[in-house]
């Protein structure tokens, strides 16, 4: 917000109005169709109604900025694409001008997201893309974190169960797409620094396996035709390799073929419910861009 915008107040309620061509009504106020340019050198075409940018139009600030949609008494309300300066943009519905709703935001390095947001955050249902990976998030977000019931969904698997402030906790599995998935737990563990009593604990989360078993599906991916899905195999393979007891090399290529990691370790890389994921905090704040009125 503009550290001057109390003292001008409407447009037409300030002798320093900028410029405008368009129509007014009987009382001389901005009404239907017009242009402006405001004194902090921001542009607005469209729509206005009793003085105030009403319907739809086109507001285009001096940084850069750019907004194209619906208006309700000066205010983003309704429908509206936001382009930001740091070439991010937000495609969806406005409340008073905040996210609020169904909407698509493109971050910087092509990263999307789609789906509910709630005072300018993620909240709610939706799926996050990451552009480099094409892996997915599918689940539910709470003040633009990962909260509740969710899938983490990569080229050959993916994680489902529940996550908590942006991690997986509790109960989930992993499915992978020869025919399996790996039971388990993820734990949340802290690690004090030893040597400074200061510095905050350090966060780990442990994933714990319990079980493989079959999934159903038709078709498993990876298996030759004469290969058949023997699910007391597998857990025989995976006790012999907690207890190392495998005999061979063969039954070593076997466990690895499919997909399966039997012991405590987790089976993605240390980016998996990371990545590059654009925070919340890293969204352009609106402060930023609020329109002179």
């Amino acid at each position: 917000m503009s550290d001057d915008e109390d003292e001008l107040g409407e447009e037409e309620q300030t002798n320093n109005l900028g410029t405008y061509e368009g129509e007014r009504n009987e009382s001389n106020e901005r009404h239907g169709f017009g242009k402006a340019t405001l004194p902090n050198g921001d542009t607005y075409e469209g729509q206005y109604e009793n003085g105030k940018r009403n319907g739809t139009g086109t507001y285009r600030f001096s940084v850069g900025a750019r907004y194209i949609g619906d208006y309700q008494k000066n205010k983003r309300h309704g429908r509206g694409i936001f382009y930001y300066t740091d070439g991010s943009k937000y495609d969806g519905e406005w409340n008073e001008n905040i996210r609020d709703g169904h909407g698509i935001y493109t971050y910087p390095n092509n990263d999307t997201y789609e789906g509910e947001w709630k005072n300018h955050q993620r909240h709610g249902k939706g799926t996050y893309t990451y552009a480099s990976t094409k892996a997915q998030y599918i689940g539910t977000w709470k003040e633009g974190k990962r909260q509740g019931p969710g899938e983490l969904e990569f080229n050959q698997y993916k994680y489902i169960g529940k996550f908590h402030d942006n991690y997986p906790k509790g109960k989930g599995r992993f499915v992978f797409k020869n025919g399996y998935q790996q039971n388990g737990e993820y734990y949340i563990t802290s690690i004090n620094d030893e040597e400074d009593s200061e510095v905050p604990p350090q966060i780990q989360y442990k994933w714990i396996a319990r079980d493989v078993t079959a999934i159903k599906q038709k078709e498993p991916y990876d298996f030759d035709d004469d290969e058949q899905i023997d699910v007391n195999r597998i857990q025989e393979l995976v006790d012999k390799f907690k207890n190392k007891q495998l005999n061979s090399q063969e039954e070593q290529d076997a466990l690895q073929k499919m997909h399966v990691v039997p012991d405590n370790d987790n089976p993605e890389n240390d980016e998996t419910f990371d990545g590059n994921e654009q925070m919340n905090d890293e969204i352009p704040g609106e402060e930023q861009f609020d329109e002179e009125n």
